[in-house]
């Protein structure tokens, strides 16, 4: 059955995200320590973002609370999302964010995922109403959308993996906010790196999925990775040769769910995120396709089945809690 976005669900999401973003413990800092005295707590390193078990995960907290109280403003625990935003999103907060970013250990922090994400909570922001916390959060998607301007052109190959490594993914995530944003010069260099990184795939195997950390299809991003960017024509040939035997529900393994046996080992857990992430990339390559293609049916139908195993699962263990309600809601909002 179709599992749409209620204001009941957001605000349950909502709720559990908002039982985390702020809590700083236990704790996974991706952090360089060049000595003793960057020995710190997460809180001091990253005053918004030290929540959530990770600084990414912590970030896509905040895009879930922005993108609900975009779709209900009125909804549940509206008044409790503003609260925290006036608090979090200030502009001397957002400004020590900056200053570790600045530091010569950080300058592969949480690239391209956590880069991906910032940039995907920079344009929520953007949509609502209240522009407080757009403006400040600013300076700190500055720094990511160069990021990005200076990395890609240095990148010979694409990493292909389904976890946070995933460029696909970064690509992605970074092409709303560049279209938000109206910049055509960060929109023009993703176009040009996924062309050369994927235009020439054929007939993807999909064969080793889903390993056993995977969040992420790297085969289902990357198609939905030239959805976003190639123009519709385009990206329909290059579909079509990518993975030809959709509509025989080929590759097999694609549309099997992943089996998480222990959802207290935080890798183990990534299988629900890949159930969810798999529904989310089914669903807008659908969206991508003619009303008549035989292959809508085929990946509607295996978004759903993947939601059915995961969706009850979102908080089984905080291994789990503090990040998959995010990608539940990119599935639900496919």
């Amino acid at each position: 059955m179709p599992h749409p976005l209620t204001p009941e669900i957001a605000a349950r999401f909502a709720a559990v995200t908002l039982g985390h973003v702020t809590r700083e413990y236990p704790n996974k800092p991706d952090h360089v320590l060049a000595g003793p005295e960057d020995a710190r707590t997460p809180s001091f390193l990253h005053p918004v973002f030290y929540g959530s078990y990770d600084w990414h995960s912590c970030v896509h907290g905040y895009w879930l609370l922005a993108h609900v109280l975009r779709r209900f403003p009125d909804g549940t625990q509206a008044q409790a999302i503003r609260a925290l935003f006036d608090r979090q999103l200030v502009p001397e907060k957002i400004a020590r964010e900056c200053a570790y970013l600045a530091a010569p250990t950080a300058r592969g922090f949480k690239r391209p995922y956590g880069w991906a994400w910032l940039l995907k909570l920079a344009d929520a922001l953007a949509h609502l109403p209240d522009a407080r916390w757009s403006r400040a959060l600013a300076p700190l998607a500055g720094i990511i959308a160069q990021r990005f301007r200076d990395f890609l052109p240095i990148a010979p190959y694409p990493v292909r993996v389904g976890t946070h490594f995933n460029t696909a993914f970064g690509l992605r995530m970074a092409a709303d906010y560049a279209e938000g944003a109206g910049d055509a010069a960060l929109t023009a260099l993703l176009i040009a790196t996924a062309e050369t990184w994927y235009r020439d795939d054929v007939d993807c195997p999909a064969w080793g999925e889903p390993g056993g950390d995977d969040f992420q299809s790297s085969a289902l991003i990357e198609a939905e990775c030239m959805r976003r960017l190639l123009q519709r024509e385009r990206f329909l040939l290059w579909f079509d040769r990518f993975l030809p035997h959709l509509a025989l529900r080929r590759p097999a393994t694609l549309f099997a769910p992943a089996r998480a046996t222990d959802r207290s080992d935080g890798k183990i857990a990534h299988l629900d995120g890949l159930n969810l992430s798999r529904a989310w990339c089914f669903r807008a390559l659908a969206r991508g396709l003619p009303p008549e293609d035989p292959r809508r049916a085929v990946m509607l139908d295996a978004a759903e089945s993947h939601l059915d195993v995961s969706l009850p699962h979102l908080t089984t263990d905080y291994m789990g809690e503090h990040w998959l309600s995010s990608f539940a809601v990119l599935a639900m909002e496919a």
